[in-house]
């Protein structure tokens, strides 16, 4: 019983950490919507990411075979002596083609964002209005990054839970524990994404930070996706030291925005009058 506690703990405190990209991501993206729709098409957007991910799991098979290379270099370089030294690089899988695709899409999308808010919103004033975004194609972009999003946390999620696991006297697959912790953490990620994307919207420095960090994770995928691995925990560090640092930035314009209280004129002391 406890196993099976501390192991939905653990893996739906992960999914709701690798889940922040996505939370961006859809505060981003749904920022081109008619305010009304936003809400609505965060919550949808989530809810597809839950589906995504449920499928994943239980196409598990499937997703750890997208390890395995299906083509390797060497086929048309010969046994070069490069690939030697680097066997991480000589062959490609499919989870390599989604990582690499995935965070040139990321990179594409966060570029023209900034581009975006540096050509028509430059000191923060409502500039020409931005090309019209439908609500489906919003969910569409959602999932697609979602599926790269979530095949990394899946594959690590199988590696941290066996197969079964005995809770009294049942025995149940690991499969449906990884369920339950993606269904508590999109549960969560629902209830904190309007807030969270608000504040965005209403911090223009900030979602230039977002979309910064959007660009790092999408050259971070592009570097697995060749083949070269990162330790993401100096990039949620980095991540998150930028994060500090702008919060304490925004601390200060908002008590420079305050006005000063004037002092209270000190009343010179009457003087008295002469031949009193």
């Amino acid at each position: 019983m406890w196993e099976a506690l501390i192991a939905v703990t653990a893996l739906a405190a992960m999914e709701i950490v690798l889940g922040i990209d996505n939370i961006v991501f859809i505060a981003i993206v749904s920022a081109r919507l008619p305010k009304e729709q936003r809400p609505n098409a965060r919550r949808v957007g989530l809810l597809a990411a839950l589906v995504m991910r449920i499928l994943l799991l239980f196409t598990i098979s499937w997703v750890m075979q997208a390890k395995e290379p299906f083509f390797y270099w060497s086929s048309i370089f010969g046994d070069w002596e490069f690939f030697e030294h680097h066997e991480e690089l000589a062959g490609v899988s499919v989870k390599d083609l989604i990582l690499f695709f995935g965070g040139l899409f990321l990179i594409w999308k966060s570029v023209f964002e900034i581009h975006e808010k540096l050509e028509h919103d430059p000191h923060g004033e409502e500039g020409p209005k931005k090309a019209p975004a439908t609500f489906s194609g919003v969910i569409l972009q959602v999932m697609a990054l979602d599926m790269i999003f979530s095949l990394d946390s899946v594959i690590t999620a199988v590696g941290m839970v066996k197969d079964t696991v005995t809770i009294g006297s049942t025995e149940i697959s690991g499969i449906w524990l990884m369920v339950t912790a993606v269904l508590i953490s999109v549960a969560v990620m629902i209830a904190f994404a309007n807030p969270i994307s608000e504040f965005v919207e209403r911090h223009p420095t900030l979602k230039m930070l977002a979309l910064s960090f959007l660009i790092l994770i999408g050259v971070m995928l592009v570097a697995e996706g060749a083949g070269t691995h990162f330790n993401k925990g100096y990039i949620y560090f980095a991540m998150a030291f930028a994060l500090l640092v702008e919060f304490l930035n925004m601390r200060v314009r908002i008590k420079g925005r305050k006005p000063a209280k004037s002092e209270p004129e000190e009343e010179s002391p009457v003087q008295p009058a002469e031949g009193s």
